[in-house]
Protein backbone atom coordinates (compact mmCIF):
# COMPACT_ATOMS: atom_id res chain seq x y z
CA UNK A 1 0.00 0.00 0.00
CA UNK A 2 1.10 3.49 -0.64
CA UNK A 3 1.31 6.50 2.05
CA UNK A 4 -1.53 7.75 0.75
CA UNK A 5 -3.30 4.66 1.58
CA UNK A 6 -2.59 3.99 4.78
CA UNK A 7 -2.92 7.69 5.88
CA UNK A 8 -5.92 7.57 4.44
CA UNK A 9 -7.03 4.58 6.38
CA UNK A 10 -5.36 6.30 9.61
CA UNK A 11 -7.71 9.14 9.26
CA UNK A 12 -10.61 7.04 9.27
CA UNK A 13 -10.21 4.95 11.82
CA UNK A 14 -9.33 8.50 13.85
CA UNK A 15 -12.68 10.19 12.97
CA UNK A 16 -14.56 7.00 13.77
CA UNK A 17 -12.78 7.06 17.14
CA UNK A 18 -13.15 10.53 18.21
CA UNK A 19 -17.23 10.37 16.81
CA UNK A 20 -17.28 7.74 19.49
CA UNK A 21 -15.69 9.33 22.02
CA UNK A 22 -18.19 12.39 21.25
CA UNK A 23 -20.90 10.39 21.20
CA UNK A 24 -20.44 8.84 24.56
CA UNK A 25 -20.50 12.34 26.36
CA UNK A 26 -23.67 12.91 24.24
CA UNK A 27 -24.94 9.61 25.63
CA UNK A 28 -24.33 10.58 29.00
CA UNK A 29 -25.56 14.06 28.66
CA UNK A 30 -29.24 13.00 27.76
CA UNK A 31 -29.71 9.84 29.61
CA UNK A 32 -31.08 10.35 33.11
CA UNK A 33 -30.15 8.38 36.23
CA UNK A 34 -32.85 6.67 38.49
CA UNK A 35 -32.83 7.43 42.03
CA UNK A 36 -32.45 4.58 44.53
CA UNK A 37 -32.61 4.07 47.96
CA UNK A 38 -30.02 2.53 50.42
CA UNK A 39 -31.56 -0.52 52.46
CA UNK A 40 -29.72 -2.49 54.59
CA UNK A 41 -26.45 -1.62 53.06
CA UNK A 42 -27.87 -2.57 49.70
CA UNK A 43 -28.89 -0.02 46.50
CA UNK A 44 -32.42 -0.77 45.17
CA UNK A 45 -33.92 0.86 42.44
CA UNK A 46 -37.24 1.10 44.30
CA UNK A 47 -40.42 0.64 42.33
CA UNK A 48 -41.16 -0.71 38.60
CA UNK A 49 -40.74 3.63 37.10
CA UNK A 50 -37.27 2.64 38.54
CA UNK A 51 -36.69 -0.36 36.54
CA UNK A 52 -38.24 1.41 33.40
CA UNK A 53 -34.96 3.87 33.79
CA UNK A 54 -32.45 1.51 34.04
CA UNK A 55 -33.18 0.19 30.50
CA UNK A 56 -32.95 4.09 29.74
CA UNK A 57 -28.67 3.49 29.48
CA UNK A 58 -29.08 1.43 26.92
CA UNK A 59 -31.59 2.70 24.84
CA UNK A 60 -30.14 5.97 24.61
CA UNK A 61 -26.84 4.31 24.18
CA UNK A 62 -28.31 2.51 20.66
CA UNK A 63 -30.05 5.63 20.15
CA UNK A 64 -27.02 7.82 19.76
CA UNK A 65 -24.64 5.03 18.87
CA UNK A 66 -26.62 4.84 15.54
CA UNK A 67 -27.28 8.36 14.61
CA UNK A 68 -23.41 9.02 15.80
CA UNK A 69 -22.40 6.31 13.48
CA UNK A 70 -24.81 7.37 11.06
CA UNK A 71 -23.49 10.90 10.51
CA UNK A 72 -19.47 9.58 11.04
CA UNK A 73 -20.12 7.38 8.23
CA UNK A 74 -21.25 9.64 5.98
CA UNK A 75 -18.86 12.18 6.12
CA UNK A 76 -15.75 9.85 6.03
CA UNK A 77 -17.35 8.22 3.33
CA UNK A 78 -17.49 11.75 1.40
CA UNK A 79 -13.89 12.17 2.20
CA UNK A 80 -12.14 9.07 1.53
CA UNK A 81 -13.77 7.33 -1.24
CA UNK A 82 -11.13 6.61 -3.71
CA UNK A 83 -10.31 3.00 -2.53
CA UNK A 84 -13.96 1.85 -1.75
CA UNK A 85 -12.65 -1.66 -0.23
CA UNK A 86 -10.28 0.56 1.82
CA UNK A 87 -12.60 2.90 3.33
CA UNK A 88 -14.97 0.02 4.22
CA UNK A 89 -12.04 -1.79 6.22
CA UNK A 90 -11.35 1.57 7.26
CA UNK A 91 -15.22 2.17 8.65
CA UNK A 92 -15.63 -1.38 9.98
CA UNK A 93 -12.52 -0.77 12.18
CA UNK A 94 -13.18 2.62 13.17
CA UNK A 95 -16.24 1.85 13.79
CA UNK A 96 -15.69 -1.00 16.15
CA UNK A 97 -13.34 1.73 18.45
CA UNK A 98 -15.95 3.79 18.03
CA UNK A 99 -18.30 1.82 19.78
CA UNK A 100 -15.68 0.78 22.52
CA UNK A 101 -14.90 4.21 23.38
CA UNK A 102 -18.68 5.45 23.74
CA UNK A 103 -18.94 3.03 26.22
CA UNK A 104 -16.02 4.12 27.96
CA UNK A 105 -15.80 7.60 28.17
CA UNK A 106 -19.85 7.76 28.76
CA UNK A 107 -19.31 5.57 31.75
CA UNK A 108 -16.91 7.12 32.79
CA UNK A 109 -18.35 10.31 32.65
CA UNK A 110 -21.59 8.97 34.72
CA UNK A 111 -22.35 8.56 38.51
CA UNK A 112 -20.29 5.61 40.14
CA UNK A 113 -21.81 1.92 40.88
CA UNK A 114 -24.35 2.55 43.88
CA UNK A 115 -23.49 -0.72 44.56
CA UNK A 116 -20.26 -0.01 45.60
CA UNK A 117 -21.43 3.35 47.72
CA UNK A 118 -24.60 1.70 49.67
CA UNK A 119 -21.98 -0.22 51.46
CA UNK A 120 -21.24 2.72 53.46
CA UNK A 121 -24.07 4.34 53.05
CA UNK A 122 -26.98 4.87 55.68
CA UNK A 123 -30.59 3.23 55.29
CA UNK A 124 -32.71 5.78 53.31
CA UNK A 125 -29.64 7.52 51.63
CA UNK A 126 -30.72 8.23 47.73
CA UNK A 127 -28.06 7.47 45.16
CA UNK A 128 -28.17 8.06 41.53
CA UNK A 129 -27.89 4.18 39.29
CA UNK A 130 -24.87 3.99 37.47
CA UNK A 131 -24.56 4.41 33.73
CA UNK A 132 -24.44 1.19 31.68
CA UNK A 133 -26.11 -1.24 29.13
CA UNK A 134 -26.88 -4.68 28.46
CA UNK A 135 -26.27 -7.08 26.20
CA UNK A 136 -24.72 -6.66 22.57
CA UNK A 137 -25.81 -3.25 21.45
CA UNK A 138 -22.44 -1.49 22.14
CA UNK A 139 -20.71 -3.59 19.91
CA UNK A 140 -23.72 -3.55 17.05
CA UNK A 141 -25.04 0.11 17.17
CA UNK A 142 -22.34 2.17 16.36
CA UNK A 143 -20.85 -0.55 13.57
CA UNK A 144 -24.44 -0.78 11.80
CA UNK A 145 -24.86 3.23 11.82
CA UNK A 146 -21.58 3.68 10.51
CA UNK A 147 -21.93 0.83 7.93
CA UNK A 148 -25.36 2.33 6.86
CA UNK A 149 -24.03 5.76 6.25
CA UNK A 150 -21.35 3.88 3.96
CA UNK A 151 -24.10 2.18 1.82
CA UNK A 152 -25.78 5.35 1.08
CA UNK A 153 -22.95 7.01 0.20
CA UNK A 154 -21.48 4.52 -2.29
CA UNK A 155 -25.02 3.53 -3.58
CA UNK A 156 -26.72 6.67 -3.40
CA UNK A 157 -24.81 9.54 -3.27
CA UNK A 158 -21.55 7.99 -5.66
CA UNK A 159 -20.20 9.96 -8.31
CA UNK A 160 -21.55 8.36 -11.44
CA UNK A 161 -20.87 9.60 -14.98
CA UNK A 162 -24.12 9.61 -17.44
CA UNK A 163 -23.35 7.22 -20.35
CA UNK A 164 -22.81 10.21 -23.21
CA UNK A 165 -25.22 10.18 -25.74
CA UNK A 166 -24.67 9.08 -29.19
CA UNK A 167 -24.86 12.26 -31.67
CA UNK A 168 -25.56 10.24 -34.26
CA UNK A 169 -29.29 8.77 -35.58
CA UNK A 170 -29.85 5.00 -35.54
CA UNK A 171 -29.59 5.48 -39.28
CA UNK A 172 -25.79 6.49 -39.41
CA UNK A 173 -26.29 9.94 -39.74
CA UNK A 174 -25.48 12.68 -37.45
CA UNK A 175 -28.28 14.91 -35.38
CA UNK A 176 -28.36 18.66 -35.81
CA UNK A 177 -27.40 19.88 -32.36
Amino acid sequence: MTRRLVVQLALVVVVLALAGALAGVVWEWIWSPTIGVVVDHQWTAGDALGLQHQFSGTGWYVVVAVVAGLVAGIAVTLVADRVPLLTLAGVVVGSVVAAWLMLQVGTALGPPDPATAARSAADGTRLPDHLAVSGRSPFIAFPVGALLGLVLVFIGLSARVPPQESLESPSGRELAG
